[in-house]
């Protein structure tokens, strides 16, 4: 199922459970199947760790940046990626302060605590790294990206509204018969997460769309017309670190729509490994 260009911003995928693959059409009828967890990933080939062992002491410094507050998940994440990959020296900032904390006599990679390319984040992340005069690099943001639609399974299976089951070949019901893949920042942010609405799709093969928590009428437009389609338990699955917006945003649109929510992303350790990945890729530049 794919809704594209729909007032209130929202968009929608679903997969069809024939062959796998995204279809179009807002009747379509997902079969349920259980989905499979994370495994470890072997330490070599293609699953290589993101970052080596061990660097240079003139490595650049991984940088942090957090719109908003840098504390509480922002300071969580910095905490587990230190954990992780103790070869890198990590600082945290909000984005108010990042041209103080960036090393103007150091290396340095700028990472957003972002799940999609906010411009306006982006743009006062470039500003302040100019500012700094640093010569600093920016990443993008940390998604779209499948260890993104895997943390956001994780997280609705934490609250009962996914399966989380191993075996993926029996027909078992899931707890709901659609999410919402709640964003913020309008509907440039609901094209953006389109990826990880199909990835998320293709895992839970069910019903998936994107709305904007901070446009409204998104979400009770995107739950109305998947309880139109015959969707009755719906469930929010906030595609958000923890930081973007109000901490009782998710709660309250769920509640407006008689839905299930999800946790924020927060620091879980996909969301580590990808912060992991985009200071990696710099360094093999």
């Amino acid at each position: 199922m794919y809704f594209r260009s729909q007032p209130g911003g929202c968009d929608g995928i679903a997969i069809d459970s024939q062959n796998n693959q995204p279809r179009i059409g807002i009747n379509c009828a997902a079969v349920s199947l259980p989905v499979r967890q994370r495994s470890p990933r072997p330490g070599g080939g293609r699953h290589r760790a993101p970052v080596p062992t061990s660097l240079p002491p003139d490595a650049p410094v991984l940088v942090l940046a957090a719109p908003g507050s840098a504390t509480g998940v922002a300071e969580e994440i910095a905490a587990v990626v230190r954990v992780d990959n103790p070869q890198i020296e990590v600082r945290l900032s909000s984005v108010t302060d990042l041209a103080d904390n960036v090393p103007s006599g150091r290396d340095a990679v700028v990472v957003p605590l972002l799940t999609w390319d906010d411009p306006l984040v982006m743009a006062e992340i470039g500003k302040a790294v100019a500012a700094s005069g640093s010569g600093a690099v920016v990443t993008e943001a940390l998604g779209p990206h499948p260890l993104l639609a895997e943390a956001l399974h994780i997280r609705l299976a934490e609250r009962g509204l996914a399966r989380a089951d191993r075996v993926r070949l029996l027909n078992v019901g899931s707890p709901v018969d659609a999410v919402i893949l709640a964003t913020v920042g309008g509907e440039r942010a609901v094209h953006a997460v389109q990826a990880t609405a199909v990835l998320l799709a293709s895992r839970l093969t069910l019903p998936v769309v994107a709305a904007s928590l901070d446009s409204d009428p998104a979400v009770a437009f995107a739950a109305q017309r998947l309880r139109a389609s015959g969707a009755q338990r719906l469930a929010i699955a906030p595609c958000l670190i923890g930081h973007e917006a109000a901490p009782d945003i998710v709660e309250q649109a769920a509640t407006a729509i008689s839905a299930g929510h999800a946790a924020p992303l927060g620091a879980h350790s996909a969301v580590a490994e990808l912060v992991a990945r985009a200071y990696g890729s710099q360094l093999a530049t």
